[in-house]
């Protein structure tokens, strides 16, 4: 995901790429890269970090990057109540912005509005979401969110999750909402990485409006930044 993201930054006309953090250096790369958080942000000094590693780490990454006056856009899945608490306190401690993004395609922000909208209408609801067998979390950020989204806009309480970790998928959810005589099915299914580009870039332009944490990648529906096909 991150050699995805790094083209697509490259790719972007209104936007400059700095840089990238690494686990380890390769002599054989010829971008920018860095092993080292605090000198890739003393020496390239961006104005947006989009993380994309993974839980617990990107917490020490986003809440480093907003201490040295960096908007994090947070890939990662995995934050607990208390880690998105800490981040919200930090953004409004600096004033600057903050993103946290379960899943950057723009299918899922729909999906989660969707979803929110129905089931208002419906008393029953169940959530499966379906990834590859390497994702760690379960369930996953994008199903977390989406319950939540539901359980605060409608009557319905505790609504279970269901999740499937399997060789060949990639990340993909259903909403299943039932009433008396009848089912409705939101399901949304990211079959590439490339999915996510779009979401991501809008994301990372987005931010740097903002002056507060962001959860989920529906608010860019709204937004002037608003990613398109």
């Amino acid at each position: 995901m991150g050699r995805v993201a790094c083209a697509a930054l490259q790719g972007a006309d209104d936007l400059e790429y700095v840089g990238g953090l690494v686990r380890a250096l390769d002599g054989a790369q010829q971008e920018p890269l860095y092993d080292d958080l605090q000198i890739l942000l003393d020496e390239t000094k961006p104005d947006v970090l989009l993380d994309l590693s993974v839980y617990p780490s990107s917490v020490d990454i986003a809440m480093d990057a907003l201490r040295r006056g960096v908007r994090p856009v947070i890939g990662a899945t995995g934050w607990s109540d208390f880690d998105r608490t800490a981040l919200a306190r930090e953004a409004d401690e600096r004033k600057i912005g903050a993103m946290l993004v379960p899943n950057f395609s723009v299918g899922a922000a729909l999906m989660l509005r969707f979803a929110a909208e129905a089931s208002r209408f419906f008393p029953t609801i169940e959530i499966i979401e379906l990834h590859h067998d390497g994702k760690k979390d379960k369930p996953s950020g994008t199903a977390l969110l989406t319950k939540q989204r539901i359980e605060a806009g409608s009557r319905n309480g505790d609504i279970p999750i269901h999740s499937v970790r399997l060789r060949g998928l990639v990340a993909h959810q259903e909403v299943l909402l039932g009433n008396d005589g009848e089912v409705l099915t939101i399901r949304h299914d990211s079959l590439s990485r490339e999915a996510f580009v779009p979401g991501m870039i809008a994301a990372v332009r987005a931010v740097t409006k903002l002056d507060h944490l962001v959860v989920g990648s529906d608010v860019l529906l709204d937004a002037e930044a608003a990613p398109s096909a």
